[in-house]
Parts: structure tokens; C-alpha cells; sequence
């Protein structure tokens, strides 16, 4: 996957004109506009960093003569005390960007650290780890690469994508069977129907209507195996609502094809990196 650059670059634009509004009264007051310096991104922790490029980019765009060094690469595994990037320029242009890299950076590495966390608890199981769209606006591209750079996967990336009945859609459209007849009439022969369920009358339901893929919503391990048994293959099963650390693993070893957690994204703790001015 590779970040669109005219989308990375809008982002951090409106980030660093939200930080800086039409000056940075401490630096711009303090620092001669000649002086050079040297800076280091450094790990204070043990995860997967993600977001070097994106971090970086804040300070081209800053000063256009900026050099820099990558020490780590996005999805490579670092150490607390390792150094992440180097960056040679203009000692103004590393102060204003210093926030506006970490926070993009920061973000991005808990992330990834997070996702390929989950997706080592399931190693061994068909279950493959998904994200959801509990993403914050205007960083869904970002959490997204950050989620398969960790080593999940991404579900749909927006409401085009595919259509997905939730229960709300359900009781609007009067029921699953006619949600998905009325569906299926419209939607091109590209576009799959995920159907969320509550219980298993609702699995047979959306099974019997030809659902693509159907959602478990909230259900328990050992009811989502009777669903892995009574779907036999006719369909993906998602499991989602509530999966935990603790309770991945079971879910997992239930038979069921996709894990979607929303927690990759909407709630994930940032991860740990300082920048240090030589």
C-alpha cells in the first residue's frame, strides 16, 4: 500500500498551519534563521514503527534543503532507545516541525504496533485481523496503511466500497431477506452484501437470502463456532463487538474467517518516540 502524496501532503499543511498561525512566537524570536542543526527520532519502546516518510515530509515542506537519514523503515520492529530517523537542516524548520512529525508519527507506530500485536495472537487460525471505519476524520488513509503495516487487514475503506446491511439498515428496510433481495436487485455484480447478526436465526436468515459475508455481532466464542458449523462455508463470517486480548484468541479458534476491531484505530495508546535536538 502507498500513501497518495497529494493527500499526505494536504494533511500535514492543514497541520502545521493549525500549529502555526501566522508565527512560532518562541522560535521565530529565539533562533537565528541561518543557524543549522541536527535532530534524532528515538524509540522509548517496543513495537513496529510506521509514519518515517510521513514524518519526514513535515520537515521538507518546512525547508526544502532538509537531509535525512532512515534508520528504521515503516513495519520494521525497534527496541526502546533505538534511533528511528536522523535529519540534518535548518534548526527553525526542526523546531516547528518537531510536534507536527510526532504526532503523526506516534500515531501511526501505536497502530501498527497494535495490529500486528492482534494479528500474532490469531497465528496458527484462519482468522485474519480487520480494521473497521472507527477512524478519525481525515486520518483514514493514514490509520489504514498504518493497520496493514502491522500486519492486518483492512476492511471496506468507505460506505462505496461495498454494501453492508447493519442493524439499523435491517429494520429500516423491513428485515434481512428483503434488505438483501432489494440489494441485490440494484448493486453491480462487483459489489459483495455483508449482513450484521444478532443470534443465530439471523445467521440462517441472511444465509438463506445468499448474504456474501455475515457479521457476529456480540456473540460468544462458543456460539460463533455453532455459526462456523451451521454457515459450513456458504459464507465469510466476521466476528465483531467487544473482542479483547484476552478474548481474541478463543474467537479466533472458533472457525471464523475475519476479526474486525475497532479498537486498532478509534482508541489506540499512541507509542512512545522523542525527538532530541544536537
Amino acid at each position: 500500500m502507498v500513501l497518495n502524496k497529494i493527500y499526505v501532503d494536504n494533511l500535514i499543511k492543514t497541520a502545521l498551519l493549525e500549529d502555526i498561525n501566522y508565527c512560532d512566537v518562541t522560535t521565530d524570536y529565539l533562533i537565528p534563521v541561518n543557524q543549522d542543526g541536527e535532530a534524532r527520532f528515538v524509540s522509548k519502546a517496543d513495537g513496529i514503527i510506521c509514519g518515517t516518510e510521513v514524518a519526514l515530509r513535515v520537515f521538507s515542506i518546512l525547508d526544502d534543503e532538509i537531509s535525512f537519514e532512515i534508520l528504521k523503515n515503516d513495519g520494521d520492529e525497534v527496541k526502546k532507545g533505538d534511533v528511528i530517523l536522523k535529519l540534518k537542516g535548518k534548526t527553525t524548520a526542526l523546531l516547528k516541525g518537531e510536534r507536527t512529525a510526532l504526532n503523526l508519527i506516534q500515531h501511526m507506530s501505536g497502530i501498527a504496533t497494535a495490529s500486528n500485536r492482534y494479528a500474532k495472537i490469531v497465528e496458527g487460525t484462519k482468522a485474519s485481523i480487520a480494521d473497521t471505519r472507527k477512524t478519525l476524520p481525515g486520518l483514514r488513509p493514514l490509520q489504514k496503511y498504518a493497520v496493514m503495516t502491522g500486519g492486518a487487514k483492512n476492511h471496506r475503506y468507505n460506505l462505496s466500497d461495498a454494501a453492508m446491511l447493519k442493524d439499523n439498515h435491517i429494520d429500516a428496510a423491513g428485515g434481512i431477506t428483503n434488505a438483501i433481495e432489494k440489494l441485490r436487485s440494484k448493486v453491480g455484480h462487483m459489489t459483495k452484501i455483508e449482513v450484521e447478526t444478532r443470534n443465530l436465526e439471523e445467521l440462517e436468515e441472511a444465509l438463506n437470502a445468499g448474504a456474501d459475508i455475515i457479521m457476529l455481532d456480540n456473540m460468544s466464542p462458543e456460539v460463533m463456532k455453532k455459526a462456523v458449523e451451521i454457515t459450513n462455508g456458504r459464507a465469510l463470517l466476521e466476528a465483531s463487538g467487544g473482542i479483547t486480548d484476552e478474548t481474541l484468541r478463543a474467537v479466533a479458534e472458533s472457525g471464523v474467517d475475519i476479526i474486525s476491531v475497532g479498537a486498532l484505530t478509534h482508541s489506540v495508546k499512541a507509542f512512545d518516540i522523542s525527538m532530541y535536538i544536537n
